[in-house]
């Protein structure tokens, strides 16, 4: 069973169907939707999506290839190339709203017999690997295999669990004092919003920094201007405090265009569709292997400062690295399996793959959140803008996953 059906545990629920097991997924809200998210697919996702049997319909939807990245603050913007991927597929990564590519995974995972619960939340998760037990809400019934009738709830069995939630909400196994952590004040609120009519060029991501938090901007399907970012909690407070009545996502967008000169070109003229979406605080920083028995990809393993626009490919990459231990057992031989083995080398992988980038993406976070750094780095940068494409580069903008390889015995 896995729980949540973003790109992490829908591409969980994918790769293990392929290799013949029975899949159970269960997300808690209906689709399409729009997610708070930076909406960008690095070239080696585009590589892993076509694994998953959506490469093509991503790639017809999506933005034109993403060539320049940028850097803007309160003085002029900067402009470098992106780093090219060498030896993959490739060569650039492109933009694609969370409406559409979650919709696009979900429906190959029904596609290929997932049993679908959805909207539909897990409520507890009891026993051990090899042995759970999970209570689940739905509203309505399974799609796919045949599992009965959802009521009201139901309990499920299951081998494996898969958490793959949201890394703002609570998880089935998370203790009291994780779910009721202290509020602090330099806990992250992530903001979007999608405008048309904007002037930013298509091709291009800047980067957004400013006092007290950071973002991007990208023109994603459709020609639509996404506009995500990260603000701290004091930082929110105070701005609206200077302008009470006025909503979290107001304040925000009227804070990017006073701060950063290159976002109020961008959005002049330029109408925003639909609200700003909030989602936090965020809970950064690494959760693979808590030893509770449960497997954790996406944001639920661990997730970076979102500066670096990684998120999505960490995703995808996570449930290639767990299914890479699970998939060479059959779904017959589960019981039997060592679990302790599986999972400290499930987690090893993951660290390997990813704590690198998270110590990349937190040091970029610092530099634009804080004005004694932003300022001579964007003096720096404005006099070598070539660093802007090292620096994407260190990202992992220009990295070819190599465990989203097709996985032997997978059809």
């Amino acid at each position: 069973m896995i729980i949540g059906a973003g790109p992490s545990g829908t591409a969980t629920a994918i790769l293990l169907k392929l290799a013949g097991w029975r899949v159970v997924l269960v997300e808690k809200s209906a689709y399409p939707r729009q997610k708070v998210c930076g909406e960008c697919l690095t070239a080696g996702s585009l590589a892993m999506l076509d694994e998953l049997g959506v490469g093509a319909a991503v790639r017809a939807r999506a933005s034109p290839e993403l060539r320049q990245v940028g850097w803007m603050g309160d003085a002029s913007s900067v402009l470098a190339d992106l780093p090219a991927c060498v030896g993959g597929i490739y060569r650039y990564g492109r933009a694609l709203g969370r409406d559409h590519l979650d919709k696009l995974l979900v429906d190959r995972a029904q596609e290929l017999g997932v049993t679908l619960l959805q909207p539909a939340k897990v409520r507890t998760v009891r026993g051990k690997s090899g042995f759970f037990e999970c209570e689940i809400q739905a509203t309505e019934k399974p799609r796919g295999e045949r599992l009965g009738h959802a009521t009201s709830s139901l309990v499920h069995r299951a081998a494996v669990v898969v958490d793959a939630h949201g890394s703002w909400d609570a998880g089935p196994r998370d203790t009291v004092r994780e779910a009721l952590t202290p509020r602090h004040s330099c806990d992250l609120f992530g903001f979007k919003a999608s405008f048309e009519n904007a002037s930013l060029p298509a091709g291009r991501l800047p980067v957004l920094a400013f006092s007290g938090g950071y973002g991007g901007m990208v023109v994603a399907d459709g020609g639509r201007l996404t506009v995500a970012g990260c603000i701290r909690r004091d930082t929110l407070q105070a701005l609206r405090g200077r302008a009470r009545g006025v909503s979290a996502g107001a304040a925000f967008e009227e804070y990017l265009r006073t701060s950063c000169a290159g976002v109020q070109v961008s959005l002049e003229g330029a109408r925003r569709i639909g609200s700003w979406l909030s989602v936090g605080p965020l809970r950064l920083g690494i959760r693979v292997g808590k030893g509770d028995g449960l497997f954790r990809v996406g944001n639920a393993a661990g997730e970076a400062h979102p500066l670096v626009g990684e998120g999505m490919s960490m995703a995808l990459e996570s449930a290639f690295l767990l299914t890479n231990q699970l998939i060479p057992r059959t779904a017959g031989e589960i019981d039997s399996i060592r679990w302790i083995q599986i999972h400290r080398a499930y987690e090893a992988a993951w660290r390997t793959a990813f704590a690198p980038r998270m110590r990349v993406a937190s040091a970029y976070a610092h530099v634009a959140m804080q004005p004694a750094l932003r300022v001579p780095t964007h003096a720096v940068l404005r006099r070598w803008p070539r660093l802007l494409t090292h620096a994407a580069q260190l990202a992992g903008k220009a990295r070819i996953s190599r465990s989203g390889l097709r996985l032997e015995g997978t059809s």
